[in-house]
């Protein structure tokens, strides 16, 4: 309960910070408006609960990878870590959509296969995601790795309420994430060509 209640508040205090215009911040100021985003989350409501209760209420606790992408590209705003390359984000995206199509479709009733049951003997499952992980060793993709990793090492730990491998593993805003990402990717990519193309004429 006391992980899940620091999960709750670590979840909302990076997902404002990744929202906000703080870019244009000093990294001081960005890590202490970080730190004041936590401070926010621990504010009690009338309810009993927190911000991040509420939040936590409203959305359940996210998958283990979608809090290391969190964790990592907050890390990367701060200024800490240089950007994940973009061949990297796709490799992730396709990753992530591609787990979703397995997962999601089947869960709601789509097909004769209940892959979520998969979740809770997932010898194999863990197995298919262990190869995943060496596939990303290959491709060097650093994050790619860490999110699996953490995600297995988790479930291992039972860090989580669920006793669900995949629960561990995704969640619907990462899959829904996955799906848009590389359609604002490839708009900001054609934007910057024009743009580009322009500025030669």
């Amino acid at each position: 309960m006391i992980i899940a209640s620091l999960q709750a508040v670590l979840t909302f205090a990076l997902v404002l910070f990744l929202l906000l215009p703080v870019h244009r911040l000093s990294p001081a100021y960005r890590l202490a408006a970080l730190l004041g985003l936590v401070l926010v989350a621990l504010i009690p409501l009338s309810t009993g609960l927190t911000l991040a209760g509420l939040l936590r209420g409203l959305t359940d606790d996210l998958a283990m990878t979608s809090v290391v992408w969190l964790v990592a590209a907050s890390i990367i705003r701060l200024g800490y870590l240089p950007p994940v390359p973009l061949a990297a984000k796709w490799q992730l995206w396709l990753c992530f959509a591609i787990i979703g199509l397995v997962l999601y479709p089947a869960a709601l009733g789509v097909g004769m296969i209940d892959t979520y049951r998969w979740g809770y003997s997932p010898r194999i499952l863990i197995v298919a995601v262990a190869a995943l992980t060496v596939l990303f060793v290959v491709l060097r993709n650093t994050l790619g790795v860490v999110m699996l990793a953490f995600a297995t090492l988790a479930f291992m730990l039972d860090l989580k309420p669920s006793d669900n491998y995949w629960d561990y593993l995704v969640d619907p805003f990462v899959v829904i994430y996955s799906f848009f990402a590389p359609l604002f990717a490839l708009a900001r990519g054609r934007n910057n060509k024009h743009a580009a193309q322009g500025a030669t004429r």
